[in-house]
């Protein structure tokens, strides 16, 4: 890291609300999401210096772009205030949150904030579906499939199973747990969701197949939803922390960072992974330059993770890219549980874009988000025990886009 860059505070919409039901706007979105963001990290708008906005697909879902011009609207002190827009299909707001450090690591600004946003809930699920297939090279693959994604990604579970072999039931208990951890997150779309085993089971009534290996509870959320934070240098952190007479240490960082973009065609990437270690060696990379910038030499020194369950397979791949298990042995950390609640490295204690929900453009902003309130311990009642040090992973597309941040508190 070439400059310490502080999370100040920040704060996520209720995924389980449906905005064009209570006929509100993308730009009532926007609208929370910033002045909750002010709010929780106890921020003056005359303080941001400059505002970064993560989002994948407003002109389809509202015919609404230019999402920066929104921020003067909200409050008067935040007009003029540099803005720009970040567009990386699912990882959109992780683009967002790299380029505002960068901003703050070249010394342009020591006070940002970073928002991401997508307004989902307004069409049906086929034309969301639809409309999500931007990421994929359009014309080129996925031209069979009904629903785009989960076909795309039920390809990933097939490949996956030729190599290593693959089970349904380790994906079902991944989506367990991630519903499970779910109901404790008072912002999670699923909360209130009631789910027996028959829903996780190959029930064709209750869960039944979407495309391929992806049944219903194996696929993440169409979600409505806005998360931000506010990123400031080590300057502006030291002079926050003592107007508020709390140690600098108490704050959370971002101790390190990873980002690389693959080709589109998932072909093309499953290709180039044959002889490889990992399925998607450009995944491998992100998470391997974020441990390697925050200086951790593996995971054993991460106390939870906070990944992009889109399906359930993306999490099993997950699970080895981030070195929980070796590559081909995902099923060891299902089966023997440390990846659940009390596990030695519980992942998607939020629960993940499953049970938490995933406006596309929101979901790298609130891993951000949730790795800060784990790591000061403020996550309530889904706090990770002792968490000091949070590993995220956010993707676009099918492996296309891929951040990683390493949060951490503490000297």
């Amino acid at each position: 890291m070439a400059e310490p860059i502080f999370i100040l505070g920040g704060h996520q919409t209720d995924f389980g609300r449906n905005y064009a039901r209570e006929d509100l706007t993308i730009f009532d979105l926007v609208k929370d999401g910033v002045e909750g963001t002010l709010a929780a990290a106890a921020i003056d708008p005359k303080e941001i210096e400059v505002a970064h906005v993560g989002n994948f697909v407003g002109e389809l879902f509202t015919g609404q772009g230019m999402l920066g011009g929104f921020l003067g609207h909200v409050h008067p002190d935040l007009a003029g205030v540099p803005a720009s827009r970040h567009e990386g299909a699912c990882a959109s707001g992780s683009l967002a949150a790299l380029a505002a450090m960068a901003d703050l690591e070249a010394g342009r600004y020591d006070c940002a904030l970073v928002l991401g946003v997508e307004f989902m809930r307004n069409v049906s699920g086929q034309t969301a579906g639809d409309h999500l297939g931007a990421a994929v090279w359009v014309g080129e693959e996925a031209t069979e499939a009904t629903y785009v994604w989960p076909a795309m990604f039920s390809d990933l579970a097939e490949e996956y199973h030729a190599r290593h072999g693959l089970k349904h039931d380790h994906l079902k208990e991944i989506a367990k747990i991630n519903f499970g951890n779910a109901q404790r997150n008072p912002n999670a779309q699923t909360r209130k969701w009631t789910l027996t085993d028959e829903h996780f089971a190959e029930d064709d009534e209750l869960n039944p197949v979407v495309e391929g290996w992806m049944r219903r509870q194996d696929c993440s959320q169409i979600t409505d939803g806005a998360a931000g934070v506010v990123l400031a240098s080590e300057r502006k952190a030291r002079a926050y922390a003592d107007a508020r007479g709390i140690p600098l240490e108490s704050l959370a960082r971002i101790r390190g960072w990873g980002h690389t973009t693959a080709p589109m065609l998932m072909d093309t990437k499953l290709a180039a992974s044959k002889g490889s270690d990992y399925i998607l060696p450009w995944t491998r990379k992100a998470i391997a330059d974020a441990y390697a910038r925050a200086g951790i030499a593996d995971v054993a020194q991460i106390d939870a993770v906070e990944t992009h369950d889109c399906f359930t397979i993306n999490e099993y791949v997950a699970i080895e890219h981030f070195g929980i298990t070796a590559p081909g042995e995902a099923w060891k950390a299902v089966e023997d549980g440390r990846i659940a609640p009390g596990g030695s490295i519980p992942v998607n204690a939020s629960g993940g874009l499953m049970g938490v929900g995933h406006p596309v453009g929101a979901t790298g902003v609130r891993m951000l988000l949730d790795a800060m309130r784990q790591t000061t311990g403020a996550a309530g009642d889904y706090q990770v025990d002792g968490a000091k040090t949070v590993a995220t992973f956010n993707v676009g597309g099918s492996g296309t886009t891929n951040c990683s941040f390493v949060v951490g508190s503490g000297a």
